[in-house]
């Protein structure tokens, strides 16, 4: 159901029951008006009956005599005579004076003020009056359907009108529905005719402010969706430009491995390790583009380190014997770098760094993994960098020049990217106690 329809049905169920609360509120208020309008009128009526009595001729009505004649024609008005009468009694029950109606209204001696009575098949709303000397009863009547009539046509008088608009009314609330939901039609239309490729913002300042939530978001999810694609283009851009040198490197060492006469041992190691390297650029290629995509971390967990450090260690161990490079681990706890994370992500972090210090240790030296309160450190003792150098490491694809390990130029900027989706900040640079590199990891 559209929003204009879902509107017009939601209106056509309040606006009854708003309606039917007020009638419901008039009504009341409008039998209390009625109410003390007619019974001010009987007490007026019985009070000038008894002012009366005593000047007047009284006898009593013979109820078999001949009635009153009523007057003919518009001379009666709008009165209905049958539903008020008066009826005057003595002390002794006798009935002094009483019209057509009156005959009918029994007679209470001790009655006073006003009584809801029935009287034949229909209920009357009764005054009786004392006299002071108890000489005589006055009594004035009315049928309380005088009062149901009335207060029915008021209440038809306010449905009728309402019923006779109600199609107006809703033609007009379509309009305005209409005229309201312009803007979210030119949106969406705007929308459907944008190019695939269109990520500008929409222009929210002129839009109403309850759709200035909407476009807005929208203006943030396009300039997401714009830095994916851009990180994207830039990972493709990169990545064919780096693929293209491994692969040349080993069609020109299968081409001089075939057509070399001796024996092709030296060019088939040549193969292999261009086979190596390029499957590691592949491996961490695939590991930039999986934390590049990620916005946040799923669910985590306690980070276990020494548990992390230890896998870590003895799959990287093959790799420091054919370094000749030695891996110390020093004062590492429980509570190093307490974090709550995803190990698989940190594993990769910390095996990346390892890898790296492995790559460009000195053979016979030692990689230092050293834990402390908040922070974790890897140091090594190869050549460091030139600050010329420092100041682009963890660029994409950015290895330093003069370096004899081989490498992706990827490690750093995977460090850099775990390290931010977990809240935690990355620093290197020379050693401070000697030649070598350090890398401290610690809160952000």
């Amino acid at each position: 159901m559209g929003l204009r329809a879902r509107a017009l049905a939601y209106t056509m169920v309040a606006a009854p029951l708003v309606w039917m609360l007020a009638v419901a509120i008039t009504v009341h208020s409008a039998y209390n008006e009625i109410d003390e309008l007619f019974d001010s009128q009987l007490v007026r009526i019985a009070r000038q009956v008894q002012t009366l009595l005593p000047s007047a001729s009284i006898g009593q009505l013979a109820l078999g005599g001949a009635e009153p004649l009523a007057p003919a024609g518009s001379a009666a008005g709008a009165a209905d005579l049958k539903d008020l009468s008066v009826a005057v009694w003595n002390a002794e029950g006798q009935v002094l004076m009483a019209d057509r109606e009156g005959v009918t209204l029994p007679r209470l001696p001790d009655a006073a003020g006003f009584r809801d009575l029935q009287v034949g098949s229909a209920d009357w709303r009764v005054y009786y009056l004392q006299s002071s000397h108890g000489r005589w009863l006055v009594a004035v009547g009315q049928s309380l359907h005088e009062r149901d009539e009335l207060v029915g046509g008021l209440l038809l008088a306010q449905i009728l009108p309402w019923l006779l608009m109600l199609p107006l009314l809703l033609l007009v609330m379509g309009a305005a529905l209409r005229s309201a939901l312009q803007p979210l039609a030119s949106l969406s239309q705007a929308l459907a005719q944008r190019d695939p490729q269109g990520l500008d913002p929409l222009p929210a300042a002129e839009l109403p402010p309850d759709l200035r939530p909407l476009v807005e978001a929208m203006n943030g999810l396009f300039a997401r969706i714009d830095n994916t694609l851009a990180r994207e283009r830039r990972f493709t851009a990169d990545a064919a430009h780096e693929l293209r040198t491994p692969l040349a490197g080993l069609r020109a060492q299968w081409d001089a491995a075939r057509l070399q006469g001796g024996p092709p041992g030296a060019g088939l190691d040549k193969i292999g390790q261009g086979l190596d390297r390029l499957a590691r650029l592949v491996q961490q290629m695939l590991a930039l583009a999986r934390v590049e995509h990620l916005e946040h971390l799923g669910p985590v967990q306690a980070v276990d380190w020494p548990a992390v450090v230890a896998t870590v260690v003895d799959g990287l161990w093959p790799q420091a014997e054919a370094a000749g490079v030695d891996i110390e681990v020093l004062d590492l706890a429980a509570d190093t770098l307490p974090l709550q994370g995803d190990a698989a992500l940190l594993g990769v972090l910390l095996r990346n760094l390892l890898d790296n210090a492995l790559r460009h240790a000195p053979r016979g030296s030692t990689v230092t993994l050293q834990g402390g309160p908040g922070r974790l450190s890897v140091l090594d003792r190869g050549p460091g960098v030139t600050p010329e150098q420092l100041a682009r490491l963890g660029d994409r694809f950015y290895r330093p020049e003069g370096q004899a390990g081989s490498g992706s130029g990827l490690g750093l900027s995977i460090v850099r990217r775990i390290a931010a989706l977990h809240g935690l900040a990355v620093q290197w640079g020379p050693r401070a106690d000697g030649p070598g590199f350090a890398v401290q990891i610690r809160r952000a």
